[in-house]
């Protein structure tokens, strides 16, 4: 029986996370076509993917068409990288080329360009004998061909002359030319990554890639967001719950506050998701801390996430209800992180989420809190599949155990038509029902639990209060009318409730 011949090992880009969306890396030996728009992100993916072979004591060649030098080296610098191990060609025009006397020619200026330049580009080539080619950019040589089947057969020659000599190629296009010539580009190379950058209507702008063809080669498929900050690229491998699926241990995750155990049917159990529904300032996000105070006194980690609210209002508001938050922030067992959505995109959100998960970041938590959804919505409208993606990062904490709170404000305090701006009951495994209500002149408030997928629950109202001794739930109340209107009626006696005055 004839041994199959072995794989030959991947090339690695210098981008862990970016080697993990190719399924491991690059097919050595092979041309790549790496295209986007000016400003993308080619020139400095790109230089790491050189960095990372000169690291590996490879040679490395950067062929620039349209840039110096000097003009990379100062992208390197900028992201504090040295291009010293980095061999460049720069095949730009001279200065020469601007007198008039060396525009004139009975040939046609193009064809002599052309073929000068594909000379210097295979002397470089066999002088250098690299492992690893940038080829920036293909539009200088379009413009150069003149023609779609001049171009197409200089690719050809170009793709099966570093074939025979071991290079791993990226050649890079910016996307000038016409959809029939992106077309031809992509049916002659290996692989087509595509990067692109979005320009939202408020914020920062959006960078994602795409991985469109790799043949023979199995990678993850779909759009994957990506920044640019110093240091280079930082790639957010989109989230597939399905491959973190697998039989866990449920166990039961308890407040601290008996009452509301006993509400739940004795606890929340691992893995699911919770939704604190109701208006602003009730208590939602004081009841999630509570979770997380109590799973640091057993010596589990738990990651806040705040859109709404500053790190040092959380502080406040825990020390006043004697929450011993910032304790556990020293500890390590509870971190606060304030985030500003208008400058983060949805897919960096979720792999911060599965960095703490993963336990990249400190302590592996078991308990995460969006506080809240709303901020994290509106501050991206033009996000289209946002909710699709919560629901894979849900799916995905489930199978990792962890204990999902998502807050969500309704709009109004108190009212017949409070409503929320999006619908995420369907996501969550639990829901839990705040209101506001009057009793003997007093603003009070209540909880319910609305929905329990994975055990029973009980279905009463419970009086909910925040105070010196912190949460407080009392016994079940079962003079209420009006509950889920928004305007619950309280028509028992003072003498029923928590607080009252005597």
């Amino acid at each position: 029986m004839l041994e199959k011949p072995a794989k030959p090992s991947t090339v690695q880009t210098g981008i862990a996370e970016f080697d993990n969306i190719l399924g491991g890396g690059l097919t050595p030996f092979r041309s790549y076509l790496l295209q986007g728009s000016p400003g993308s992100g080619k020139t400095t993916l790109s230089l790491q993917f050189l960095l990372e072979g000169a690291k590996q004591n490879e040679a490395v060649l950067y062929i620039t068409l349209s840039e110096s030098a000097a003009e990379l080296r100062a992208v390197a610098a900028s992201h504090g990288f040295s291009l010293d191990g980095v061999n460049i060609v720069e095949l730009i025009p001279e200065e020469g080329h601007l007198e008039p006397e060396n525009q004139i020619t009975m040939y046609q200026p193009s064809e002599i360009e052309l073929n000068v330049t594909i000379k210097r580009i295979v002397e470089a080539v066999e002088t250098l004998s690299p492992k690893r080619v940038i080829i920036d950019s293909l539009s200088e040589i379009k413009l150069l061909a003149q023609s779609t089947l001049r171009f197409r057969r200089q690719v050809l020659a170009l793709k099966q002359f570093f074939a025979g000599r071991s290079c791993t190629v990226f050649l890079l296009d910016d996307k000038t030319s016409s959809r029939d010539e992106d077309l031809q580009l992509e049916s002659i190379a290996h692989g087509v990554i595509s990067l692109e950058q979005l320009s939202p209507e408020y914020g920062a702008e959006r960078r994602r890639l795409r991985v469109i063809k790799l043949r023979g080669q199995k990678y993850r498929g779909g759009f994957h967001d990506f920044s640019i900050v110093q240091g280079g690229l930082k790639v957010f491998p989109r989230i597939v719950a399905q491959e973190h699926a697998g039989s866990h241990e449920t166990k039961t995750v308890r407040s601290g506050v008996p009452e509301m155990d006993a509400l739940l049917g004795g606890g929340i159990q691992s893995g699911s998701s919770v939704l604190l529904l109701g208006p602003a300032g009730v208590g939602k996000s004081s009841l999630a801390i509570q979770y997380a105070v109590e799973a640091a006194k057993r010596g589990e980690a738990s990651v806040l996430f705040t859109f709404d609210e500053r790190r040092e209002t959380m502080l406040a508001r825990a020390e006043g209800l004697n929450m011993p938050l910032r304790e556990f922030i020293d500890t390590g067992l509870i971190e606060v992180r304030a985030i500003d959505p208008a400058e983060l995109s949805p897919g960096e959100f979720a792999h911060m989420v599965r960095l703490a998960v993963d336990g990249k970041t400190g302590n592996p938590v078991r308990i995460v809190l969006i506080d809240s959804l709303n901020g994290y919505l509106n501050a991206m409208p033009e996000e289209r599949f946002l909710t699709a993606q919560l629901h894979e990062l849900l799916t995905y904490l489930g199978h990792r155990d962890v204990v999902t709170f998502l807050v969500v404000a309704q709009h109004g305090l108190l009212s017949h038509a409070m409503t929320t701006t999006i619908d995420t009951s369907y996501l969550a495994d639990t829901v839990i029902l705040f209101r506001y209500f009057e009793a003997a002149g007093e603003v009070k408030q209540l909880l319910s639990v609305l929905k329990k997928r994975n055990g029973q629950h009980e279905r009463t109202i419970r009086e909910f209060s925040l105070g010196a001794n912190g949460v407080q739930i009392g016994e079940p109340l079962t003079k209420f009318h009006g509950v889920l209107t928004g305007t619950p009626i309280f028509q028992g006696t003072n003498s029923e409730l928590i607080f009252r005055n005597d």
